[in-house]
């Protein structure tokens, strides 16, 4: 297999993204982002941009991650998914996709219609993102799979991108090895670390470094049966 470059959860933080790309040997390597690009962070459309231009020109596999749902459930059902949106960090990815400030008498439907058309392409590009990919022993996901199903890809599609504890200490009998993002690491390790989490078995793997809340952006290098290298970049 080509080795897969995997970036953890971005959410916005478009200068450290920049910094870990300069460690992706493009030539060498294909770029995979675990998803949550947007929502919270420096610069949402500015992250959601690079990566699209990347995916335009080389082979980029990109992910959907639960706040990549949550804002097109807004755009779809403005006037009941608003305010959820706006409270998860939906607002700085709002205001960085438009081109002038929010206008605060405008309706959720009008904020809606407006995110649409301003930011057409980057809304299709969304729409548009697997699950999960799969290569090898390997399968890279958002947040998890349900290993109460006898076979993982039949998850629900919202757990592909929200499950956690079932996921997180569940036992895997699938024989795959999960790498995957959502839950930041800092929630697993006992000291607060911001290094990358492994499971007690060694099948599943957390490279969400909680970049946004002052951790760190994780990049794995993924081989045929073993991850070869790891980086991380913080503010």
């Amino acid at each position: 297999m080509k080795p897969i470059f995997a970036v953890g959860d971005v959410h916005g933080e478009i200068t450290l993204l920049d910094e870990l790309l300069e460690n992706w040997n493009k030539e060498q390597e294909r770029l995979l982002f675990v998803g949550d690009l947007i929502d919270r962070g420096e610069n949402p459309a500015a992250v959601l941009r690079r990566v699209k231009e990347l995916a335009d020109e080389t082979e980029v596999i990109v992910l959907k991650g639960n706040h990549e749902q949550m804002l097109l459930d807004f755009l779809d059902n403005p006037s009941e998914k608003m305010h959820y949106y706006l409270s998860q960090g939906g607002m700085e990815t709002i205001q960085s996709l438009i081109a002038d400030s929010l206008d605060k008498k405008m309706t959720p439907e009008g904020l809606a219609k407006r995110v649409q058309e301003e930011a057409s392409e980057l809304i299709d590009f969304i729409r548009h993102l697997p699950l999960y990919y799969e290569e090898g022993k390997y399968v890279f996901v958002h947040a998890g799979v349900d290993f109460s199903k006898p076979n993982w890809h039949d998850t629900e599609e919202r757990d592909f991108f929200w499950i956690r504890e079932p996921f997180l200490f569940g036992k895997n009998k699938t024989g795959k090895v999960f790498i995957f993002g959502h839950t930041p690491v800092q929630n697993l390790h006992s000291d607060g670390s911001a290094r990358i989490w492994v499971s007690e078995d060694r099948t599943r793997l957390d490279i969400d470094g909680g970049a946004v809340f002052g951790g760190e952006l994780h990049g794995v290098v993924v081989e045929e049966n073993v991850i070869t290298k790891s980086f991380s970049v913080k503010k």
